[in-house]
């Protein structure tokens, strides 16, 4: 009996793992084994980054946050806590978005706090 080998579905992996590393540089776009590892890794930072990217994001409107509660008196802590305790059901994200690009709104937000 003649030895079977599934030549479509292996020539079908090798393929979709080449197309994805399509653009990068050298041995890592055209030989499988290489390109095999360098797909996974990109999937591995992939992941991880996803995760990095929120913590990135939680930053940043913290520290928009911060800024502009300065400006009017407060540390980001203490406006925080009083946006809290008032019953305010803004998060970070759009306290930052209302400080940045709405600066007339977030003054009503700080009055309401005072």
């Amino acid at each position: 009996m003649p030895r079977s080998v599934n030549a479509v579905a292996s020539r079908a992996r090798k393929k979709k793992i080449l197309s994805r590393t399509r653009g990068y540089w050298g041995a890592k776009k055209n030989v499988f084994s290489i390109a095999k590892n360098t797909y996974e890794k990109g999937l591995k930072y992939a992941y991880r980054d996803r995760k990095t990217k929120k913590r990135n994001f939680r930053a940043l409107w913290i520290m928009r946050i911060n800024a502009i509660a300065r400006e009017n008196g407060f540390t980001y802590s203490v406006l925080m806590n009083k946006i809290q305790s008032k019953g305010i059901l803004l998060n970070r994200k759009v306290l930052a978005d209302l400080a940045m690009n709405h600066p007339e709104a977030f003054q009503q937000v700080i009055n309401t706090v005072k």
